[in-house]
């Protein structure tokens, strides 16, 4: 059973809207950031608690609440009372394996898409889903673990190099933090092209079953980020194209810079699937030509035996009136016949260039 429907087991028979943490990853300790900040100041709370006061969102202010670690339920219900998130927009952040997706409700859209990060530890992809709810002067990220790449927007708010951070809206927010997912969608792509050169390579020195194994792993790893990429192309043509009141015509611009992006993305997953075809292909046509060349030579080896076989069981049925039995030099011709029709037959094989 594949683990998306096995996390979509754990929500069955529940009403919707009902909060059901559908992860695994118990051991985050729960820590809400809040950044809260305009052209002229900027703050910051860590806090493994919820204080009303410090995560409310206020007129002046940009406020953005991130937090890590999903399985304290109590918790995320107090964020989402103090912002007046609708029942359904909890259960979605809750229930990280379901596919990206945005909607609009009215103080405030949703969006979820999905974290690809590489560990460069375990030589592996990692992914989980980020959740994004903006309105007007505030967003709330929600991720499973540690998101390190959004380290950079608060160090660059805190030490006020980025003005477009201080001087625009929350949508402004959301869209650097969509753009920094997505740029690690690209490390992912660089790691796992690498990876299929790697292979590739091998295949052709010498094929074997852990060559085979490698490719089908590359083949699932690409379709997750299939799976993951094709959604946030129709997410941000919906915020391009739809009148929200939320989204300024300046992002709007950037927006559409983040969806060539994607497409761009979309484009490597496309060029990378296509390569891993064609490697099992040539794994294929390895494997199969390395068969054909060990029948061949059976074949050989079986074709030179046949009249030799003949000879001696010609001469093994014991009949008895068999002048050449008889004969003293009757075994040395026999063992010369055969030689001789061996060697032929070697030299005709070799004129025809089979061997």
């Amino acid at each position: 059973m594949s683990t998306d429907i096995q996390k979509r087991v754990k929500k069955a028979g529940q009403l919707p809207g009902t909060p059901v943490y559908t992860g695994n990853r118990l051991e985050v300790t729960p820590t809400i950031t809040v950044a809260s900040y305009n052209n002229q100041e900027f703050n910051e709370y860590v806090n493994t608690q919820v204080d009303d006061e410090q995560i409310r969102a206020r007129d002046s202010h940009i406020t953005w609440v991130h937090v890590e670690g999903l399985h304290d339920i109590h918790l995320i219900g107090q964020i989402a009372a103090q912002y007046k998130l609708h029942p359904l927009t909890i259960e979605d952040i809750l229930n990280v394996s379901q596919r990206s997706k945005i909607e609009d409700f009215d103080d405030y859209i949703f969006i979820t898409l999905k974290i690809l990060t590489w560990s460069h530890k375990l030589n592996k992809m990692n992914t989980e889903q980020l959740s994004l709810v903006i309105g007007e002067n505030f967003v709330l990220s929600f991720t499973e673990s540690p998101f390190t790449a959004f380290n950079l927007i608060r160090e660059r708010l805190r030490t006020g190099h980025s003005v477009h951070l201080l001087e625009n809206g929350s949508d402004y927010l959301a869209y650097r933090l969509m753009d920094t997912t997505i740029d690690q969608y690209f490390v992912v792509l660089e790691k796992i092209s690498d990876k299929i050169e790697r292979i590739e390579e091998n295949i052709i020195i010498s094929p074997t079953q852990d060559n085979a194994r490698e490719i089908f792993q590359l083949k699932h790893k690409i379709l997750l980020l299939r799976k993951a990429i094709w959604p946030i192309r129709e997410e941000i043509s919906h915020l391009l194209q739809a009148d929200h009141k939320f989204i300024t015509s300046f992002t709007r611009l950037y927006l559409r810079d983040l969806y060539d992006h994607v497409v761009q993305a979309i484009d490597a997953v496309e060029t990378l699937r296509d390569m891993v075809s064609s490697i099992m292909d040539i794994y294929l046509s390895l494997v199969t030509n390395k068969m054909n060349e060990i029948m061949k030579v059976l074949t050989i080896i079986s074709t030179i035996f046949i009249p030799i076989t003949f000879i001696t069981s010609l001469y093994g049925m014991n009949f008895k009136y068999m002048p050449e039995l008889d004969w003293r030099y009757g075994y040395p011709c026999a063992l010369l016949v055969m030689g001789l029709i061996s060697c032929g037959m070697l030299l005709f094989f070799r004129r025809k260039k089979w061997i």
